[in-house]
């Protein structure tokens, strides 16, 4: 279904993971735009709602008055600069969240057209481990992948065998659901 290139490798690991913890009866917001991996999710059955667009950092209206079952973040955490307020806005009792890893031989991505597609945090996985704790998150599974490019060099050889994505199925942990 999903060839092994980028972003199909992404698309398909991160499905196989939602599809290992939650339910597709589920209801589920996904945080940012309708995007190519929310069409996925619809497509394999989930009731999917994604936020309008609006700046989360600024206005999590939307992920608080949300009633779906579960939160989903596909590499959007990385983009804001307070992810801590997003995370401690969701209502939901559960969450699906990627982030791409920070990388030692690589800085952090910065479109050089886009000036919102940024990164102000590339997490190393404690990290991020640490932030779904401090914000009420209980973490129940986690998976790592590469993402190989077919490019030649020094990074893309390491990122033959360097994890890149990071994916996290978390509980709200009890008695911290505001």
């Amino acid at each position: 279904m999903y060839e092994n290139t980028f972003p199909n490798k992404r698309f398909k690991h991160t499905l196989s993971f939602l599809q290992k913890h939650v339910d597709n009866s589920s209801t589920i917001l996904d945080l940012g735009v309708k995007n190519p991996m929310s069409e996925i999710m619809i497509s394999q059955g989930y009731q999917v709602q994604n936020t309008s667009g609006v700046d989360l950092d600024i206005d999590t209206h939307e992920i608080e008055k949300s009633t779906a079952d579960v939160v989903t973040a596909f590499e959007i955490f990385e983009h804001l600069l307070s992810p801590f307020t997003v995370l401690t806005s969701i209502k939901a009792d559960k969450l699906v969240a990627s982030i791409p890893l920070r990388l030692w031989f690589s800085s952090a991505y910065k479109s050089k057209t886009d000036p919102w597609d940024r990164h102000y945090h590339e997490f190393e996985d404690w990290q991020f481990d640490w932030l779904l704790e401090k914000t009420g998150w209980r973490i129940i599974a986690t998976e790592k992948w590469t993402n190989p490019t077919n490019k030649l060099g020094i990074r893309p050889l390491l990122r033959q065998f360097t994890n890149r994505y990071y994916i996290v199925y978390a509980e709200r942990a009890k008695n911290s659901k505001s």
